[in-house]
């Protein structure tokens, strides 16, 4: 969700516009995400690094956060929408602390979209807290450090019983992760636009979609090849179903749509 400032700026606008501009960006994914299909998706509204921004900006974003937070809840359980929310949004203050915890119980019996907003998150701080916490439940005896694999050491992060997402969609321009779900994007395909983030819409999130079911997946796995040299066993990349636009183009077996993320 990369881009807000920009588009403001090249506008002569005020940045808060811009931040403005990509939460009704978010409404017209999250709308499209659900028309597609998709299952899940993954936004990346406010990283730990953004609270180095100036006071005015943090404010305005705090603001809009609270504003989405009244205005929209009643939209997401009228269309089946669950929210959650990953990061340490204890950081917000208690107030908007208990807006969230509100909106994730109202939400609680979406089964349409799982919808995750990453506040005040860090890949890095994610990773390191739930290994802190691992430390922790070996300290106490509660788990025997031998025993650990990365399932197990997954259910200690933000995103546990989450699926790991397919694609990570950057906008932008920008082509770097930005400390956003490390662990979790470790076999993610990646699409980057050049499109800022306040002008992303469904065509942006169709064709990402259809990019993605180009693409051969092979997890690490080096297959017997044939004669021609291509890969005798290779995990199939379903087309999008239900999907408008270019990504009705998409000549593939029929799948179900990948869980998706937007980086910030």
């Amino acid at each position: 969700m990369d881009g807000n400032r920009r588009w403001a700026e090249a506008r002569g606008l005020p940045v808060s516009l811009g931040h403005k501009a990509g939460a009704e960006a978010a409404r017209r994914t999250i709308e499209a995400a659900g028309r597609m299909g998709i299952a899940w998706l993954t936004l990346f509204a406010f990283s730990s690094e953004n609270w180095r921004r100036p006071v005015e900006e943090v404010s305005a974003l705090t603001g809009l956060l609270r504003l989405y937070l009244r205005s929209e809840v009643g939209t997401l359980v009228k269309e089946g929408v669950r929210l959650r929310v990953i990061g340490e949004h204890a950081r917000f203050g208690p107030e908007l602390a208990r807006a969230i915890e509100a909106a994730e119980a109202a939400t609680a019996h979406g089964t349409r979209l799982n919808l995750t907003v990453a506040l005040s998150y860090g890949g890095r701080a994610e990773i390191l807290a739930a290994a802190q916490a691992v430390a922790r439940a070996a300290k106490a005896g509660s788990l025997d450090p031998e025993a650990l694999d990365e399932t197990a050491f997954a259910g200690f992060l933000h995103t546990a019983g989450m699926p790991d997402p397919d694609l990570i969609i950057r906008t932008s321009g920008e082509q770097r992760l930005s400390n956003f779900l490390l662990w979790q994007a470790a076999y993610a395909e990646f699409v980057f636009t050049e499109v800022l983030w306040p002008d992303f819409g469904a065509d942006d999130l169709a064709r990402a979609v259809a990019e993605f079911h180009r693409r051969e997946r092979r997890y690490g796995v080096r297959c017997a090849a044939t004669g021609g040299g291509a890969p005798t066993v290779a995990r199939p990349v379903p087309a999008p179903q239900g999907a408008s636009g270019p990504s009705e183009a998409v000549a593939a077996p029929p799948g179900p749509l990948p869980p998706a993320a937007l980086a910030g």
